[in-house]
């Protein structure tokens, strides 16, 4: 309301200027009330500036003293909560879960396994006896070839000779590979 009265003061004063461009006392009055509503309406700019800054800080500072407010609740919840609780005794409840759930493994175990079913015998003895019986087969299927098979005939041609080689020409390899082996 009173930015729009001075916005209306304004443009009346500056319209009351050009109508008496020859008064110079009455155009030098309306020049001089021009310039304080431009400073009054600065003024109350800065004052409307700082009055909304204020009201956002105080906004913000109700919210920080609702979340505190919140995390206090919170706060004694959890410790109301943790009260009852005790960390041996949680200690001692975790440990008597996992032994209860290790006894229900034992008895699953010790229900599903088969009884009288291949508990008498010694799972090393019976592959022992799997290789001898698979041996004892292979031996026999190796006798029933017989005399019949064909066999190769002897080559008639002699194997071409390798010159021999010194005692000293074996000796200096093998020291040469020795050194190689070592070298490595």
């Amino acid at each position: 309301m009173v930015m729009t009265n001075m916005y209306v003061m304004i443009f009346d004063s500056g319209t009351f200027l050009q109508k008496s461009f020859k008064q110079n006392e009455a155009a030098l009055q309306a020049l001089k009330r021009k310039k304080r509503y431009e400073k009054q309406l600065a003024q109350i700019d800065g004052t409307l500036s700082t009055i909304e800054f204020q009201r956002e800080a105080l906004e913000n500072a109700h919210t920080n003293t609702e979340v505190i407010k919140n995390m206090g609740y919170a706060a004694k919840a959890m410790k109301a909560a943790h009260d009852n609780m005790d960390i041996d005794k949680v200690d001692e409840l975790m440990q008597d879960i996992t032994e209860q759930q290790e006894l229900a493994q034992e008895i699953s175990d010790a229900i599903s396994k088969p009884v009288g079913f291949g508990e008498e015998f010694d799972e090393d003895e019976l592959l022992a006896e799997l290789e001898e019986l698979e041996q004892e087969e292979l031996d026999k299927n190796l006798l029933e070839i017989g005399d019949n098979v064909p066999l190769p005939n002897v080559p008639s041609t002699s194997l071409p000779s390798r010159p021999a080689k010194k005692k000293e020409e074996e000796d200096e390899d093998d020291m040469k590979d020795l050194e190689a082996w070592a070298a490595n």
